[in-house]
């Protein structure tokens, strides 16, 4: 019997009982199976009613991940996210993701962690990734482009997860360049994009994401009380980490889509129409120095165009901004 199925039988009218009777006439199963399915979801965290007279009902989800939910989930949004890899514990999502990618692993194949015992962000830092409280994922792409137009899909990125997470949560949400969320100048979520090339061409990127979703104030380090939030501190309700998922991987395969057909112009509005630095005064710091100016927009490469107090307009391809 297919757990996934009956899953989806259960998930179709949410809060509502279905009877025994209608899931072994659309399954083609027995009561008997029946219950060994619902015994098996129970194993898995889901709790249920059921009457002899009105089946059964789902009445509350598992807190942690299971593979056969965000299989559906994912199945029904797009291609994208299959291979699925679901682990308890790893030190980065994106070095399990990079290893797949090495052995010829399809486009599109997702990891998933619970926790990140050394999850990491830009230049290396460390990326807090506590267990059940957040989405720590990283996806294998395999992009036909020079390496030099890495930063466009590092852009796409921020794009697909922003607007990812506006639809599902209705948060005012906006990108500080290149790829952080904010909410209130608060970060919300990090995206970190990582490559292999050879002859100039790319073999593969890994698109790491994390996002905040579950932590509550008191999750959170001190050091970090100031500068991170999360979906559930700023909306008020627990947040359902697998449509978060589902939701954010059809946003990156659509817009990777787009990409392929269009080229990076749209992509571009996208981004700078979602993002909080445009048309402010900022201060970029990089190995370069530090420069003061007002952001103008994106580049052709994706890089961050900045107008110095003389007007002359710098490209920014690296570093960090402060308003």
């Amino acid at each position: 019997m297919n757990d996934e199925h009956l899953l989806q039988l259960l998930n179709e009218h949410p809060g509502q009982y279905i009877s025994g009777e209608e899931i072994s006439r659309r399954m083609s199963v027995s009561r008997t199976a029946i219950w060994k399915g619902i015994n098996r979801l129970k194993e898995k965290g889901y709790e249920f009613e059921s009457t002899s007279r009105k089946g059964y009902r789902i009445t509350r989800r598992p807190d942690r991940f299971d593979v056969t939910a965000l299989q559906l989930a994912l199945n029904q949004k797009g291609s994208w996210g299959q291979p699925l890899h679901l682990f308890e514990s790893v030190a980065s999502t994106q070095d399990e993701a990079r290893i797949l990618a090495e052995q010829q692993t399809a486009e599109g194949t997702l990891v998933i962690a619970e926790e990140q015992t050394a999850g990491r962000g830009r230049q290396g830092r460390p990326f807090y990734s506590p267990s059940g409280r957040g989405i720590w994922m990283s996806l294998v792409m395999r992009p036909v482009q020079p390496l030099q137009y890495m930063s466009q899909l590092t852009l796409l990125a921020a794009v697909a997860v922003c607007r990812a997470l506006r639809s599902t949560t209705q948060l005012d949400i906006g990108i500080k360049w290149p790829n952080d969320l904010l909410i209130d100048g608060r970060k919300v979520c990090g995206i970190l994009i990582e490559s292999a090339a050879e002859d100039g061409r790319v073999r593969y990127a890994i698109a790491g994401i994390g996002i905040d979703a579950n932590l509550t104030a008191e999750d959170l380090p001190e050091h970090l009380q100031s500068i991170v939030t999360s979906l559930r501190i700023e909306s008020g309700q627990v947040i359902d980490r697998t449509s978060i998922v589902a939701e954010v991987i059809s946003e990156l395969e659509t817009l990777y889509q787009c990409y392929t057909d269009e080229g990076f112009a749209p992509i571009a509005a996208l981004w700078e129409s979602m993002a909080i630095s445009i048309g402010k005064s900022i201060q970029v710091h990089n190995a370069q120095g530090s420069f003061q100016g007002i952001a103008q927009g994106l580049g052709m490469n994706g890089e961050l165009l900045l107008r110095l107090a003389d007007h002359q307009v710098i490209p920014i391809y690296s570093g960090d901004i402060e308003f």
